[in-house]
């Protein structure tokens, strides 16, 4: 695909290029592609490396092993279940399952492996053993499962995940394999993504570390532990899937959903700040950006999804060997490279086309004590608040309720309302966020400033 027919510019497809050829080779991958969406299609994709012979579909469609990023398509299904009020994050895991362990896990905490749960299923090594050896939720767990007590700290968790799993089959009633089929992966239009490879598809390899020389890997179907790390998919398949991740669709999950999911839930070691997770996607700042997506693998395959929703773009790069292909930095470089280039486009914009007068009037400088704060109205009635001047943690965007209030989204007021105090005449004296109180003047008298003023004023 050339650049032009790509939608990238020809001098960004030959970058984008020359980063893939450097990675395969580097990484001495047998086969790696790689696809860059923007706006919703594919803006370029590519590949290099052995691909299957029988294949006559562009390489963009063969199939690969995606391991952990399957976590993500899972917690969407979780996402789903708590929109349709099916269940809420707060709620213990053992409130809906009876588990053998991790019962006082919240549904929350094992999304964002803070349930305290051990890393890797029961031995031997899940990923290469037939999930058969594994057949019940208990047969999972190996000894001491509880590494850590629950909500206390970050530690990645398949097990966990097979728990989630197991959450969808009994609120769903049927597999999770046809849950996500029927509920994500075909309202998507995700055809080539699925619990089994179909052809054609890449075969796994383990490469010698220090010889040219390789070994097949082996493809099991992983069982209980599915629901972590089992799905097949393709390049163009999971651009479709970030595109999705970056603007939501109403017939799968709303973007205030996708917005909530990547909002840092846990945090690593302290040493790693630069990264988190959130409810079923993985954080990461990066060139002053922050990425949300996953990286995955299992025997014979690696892989990495990121997106920057801001700019409305995405990477995907899959491979063909256990280890040693760079599919996280090929993501992220291919990220660089599109918008060093062409950087991206704000949307127009336009007037409202009819402002309520009332929020209008609302706008402008409030001062909570004596510091000014900007009261901004967006699209649909939004608002934001943020201190004149300076970046802060006290900066936020506001939703509105039905009530008339609204609800803070971000930061130090992110769930506290924002109400509008009036007085008896209904004229608008104050605001009420969370209790602190904004005044259109510093300590305004009028207002119900908590305290008091000083009855000589300012002097």
């Amino acid at each position: 695909m050339s650049g032009n027919d790509a939608g990238v510019m020809a001098e960004t497809a030959r970058a984008c290029e020359w980063r893939l050829a450097t990675a395969q080779a580097e990484g001495r991958a047998p086969s790696m592609v790689a696809a860059v969406v923007r706006d919703g299609r594919v803006v370029w994709d590519g590949a290099r490396g052995e691909l299957p012979e029988e294949t006559t579909a562009a390489a963009s469609d063969v199939q690969y092993r995606i391991g952990s990023i399957s976590k993500t398509l899972t917690a969407v299904l979780v996402l789903r279940l708590r929109d349709e009020g099916l269940l809420d994050l707060g709620d213990r895991i053992g409130a809906h399952l009876d588990v053998p362990h991790g019962a006082d896990a919240t549904v929350a905490q094992l999304l964002s492996h803070t349930g305290g749960l051990a890393a890797e299923g029961r031995g031997p090594w899940w990923e290469r053993t037939p999930g058969e050896l594994r057949p019940e939720l208990a047969d999972v767990f190996g000894e001491r499962p509880q590494k850590h007590p629950a909500g206390r700290r970050y530690h990645y968790s398949n097990p966990g995940y097979a728990l989630l799993g197991a959450l969808v089959e009994r609120l769903r009633g049927r597999p999770w394999a046809a849950a996500l089929r029927d509920e994500v992966l075909l309202p998507l239009g995700l055809t080539r993504t699925g619990y089994a490879p179909s052809e054609p598809h890449a075969r796994g390899w383990a490469v010698h570390p220090y010889a040219d020389a390789r070994q097949p890997e082996p493809t099991v179907d992983t069982g209980r532990l599915a629901p972590a790390g089992q799905l097949w998919s393709t390049a163009v398949d999971l651009a479709t899937f970030a595109a999705f991740l970056t603007a939501g669709d109403p017939n799968v999950l709303s973007a205030d959903t996708l917005a909530e999911m990547r909002a840092p839930a846990a945090a690593p070691e302290p040493a790693g700040w630069d990264g988190s997770y959130g409810l079923g996607v993985q954080l990461l700042r990066h060139e002053g950006r922050l990425l949300a997506g996953h990286g995955g693998s299992m025997p014979g395959f690696v892989a990495s999804l990121w997106t920057l929703p801001e700019e409305r773009i995405g990477a995907v790069v899959l491979a063909n060997a256990t280890s040693g292909p760079n599919t996280h930095g090929l993501a992220t470089g291919l990220l660089d490279e599109v918008l060093r280039r062409e950087p991206t486009i704000p949307e127009v914009w336009r007037p409202d086309p009819a402002p309520d007068p009332e929020l209008v009037a609302l706008t402008g400088v409030w001062y909570w004590g004596t510091t000014a704060y900007e009261l901004r109205l967006r699209a649909g009635r939004a608002l934001s608040l943020a201190p004149a001047g300076f970046a802060s943690l006290r900066s936020s965007g506001f939703r509105p309720e039905p009530d008339g209030t609204w609800t803070g989204l971000a930061g130090y007021f992110a769930g506290e309302t924002l109400r509008v105090g009036r007085d008896e005449a209904g004229a608008v004296t104050h605001l009420d966020l969370g209790t602190f109180v904004f005044t259109r003047s510093p300590y305004d008298p009028v207002a119900p400033v908590p305290g008091g003023t000083h009855p000589d004023g300012w002097r």
